[in-house]
């Protein structure tokens, strides 16, 4: 697989004009810029809810400055969301790109799930928005999640052996409901979990160990599938 699915998420034509289409000089990139560290920062953290009117007030910018730059918040959010889906590749997709080898797969899996939990706590507040907007019928954050989670989804198939559609082992549905349930552990535990008297201290730990666990299991299943196929 190449590179072009996980970089349609950060791809964005570079900014030269604003909304009314007036171009777009130096005190004009420092403004825009402004806007984005406001709202990153009211996103991070979480004391205020998210909206065009609170990034104006963290940015001590007007409504109208604000409306110069982005339509709404939406459209400002995927503005955010560019460098974090291109630093998603350095943090995780790129470990995906190699061949996990049998003998190292465990610790591969394992490794692969506590990187991208890590990008998770790095961009919880902006993610789970999305996660969140997405849910709600978003149809622009839809897109986005699922533009995310595509070159995971591939990747995974990639490990199993290649594209198997045949039953009783699909490796596109099967990898598509590892990396969607990895999503929805991560969007869980951003949103914060209630502590329970039956959880245990170290229940994230747990949830991480399964995942990698899951994922791990599939992968060589879909490699025994494959192999068999390739015999057949």
């Amino acid at each position: 697989m190449n590179r072009k699915s996980s970089a349609a998420l950060s791809e964005e034509a570079p900014v030269s004009h604003n909304l009314l289409g007036q171009r777009l000089g130096r005190k004009g990139l420092v403004t825009r810029q402004r806007i984005l560290t406001a709202a990153r920062h009211l996103l991070d953290n979480r004391d205020t809810p998210i909206s065009l009117s609170a990034v104006a007030r963290e940015a001590s910018l007007s409504m109208t400055a604000i409306y110069l730059y982005f339509a709404d918040l939406t459209e400002l959010l995927l503005a955010l969301l560019v460098p974090v889906a291109e630093e998603a590749e350095e943090s995780h997709i790129a470990d995906m790109r190699e061949h996990w080898s049998d003998d190292q797969l465990t610790g591969r899996c394992h490794r692969f799930i506590q990187a991208y939990h890590r990008y998770w706590e790095a961009h919880a507040g902006l993610l789970l928005l999305r996660n969140q907007l997405a849910d709600a019928g978003d149809e622009r954050m839809k897109e986005n999640r699922i533009a995310a989670s595509t070159p995971l989804i591939a990747l995974t198939v990639g490990q199993m052996g290649g594209a198997q559609d045949r039953l009783p082992f699909n490796h596109r549905a099967m990898a598509a409901v590892l990396i969607t349930g990895v999503d929805r552990v991560m969007t869980i535990h951003s949103a914060g979990v209630t502590p329970t008297a039956e959880m245990p201290k170290d229940y994230l730990e747990d949830v991480l160990f399964a995942q990698a666990r899951l994922l791990e299991l599939a992968i060589r299943e879909g490699r025994l599938h494959s192999e068999t196929a390739t015999l057949g």
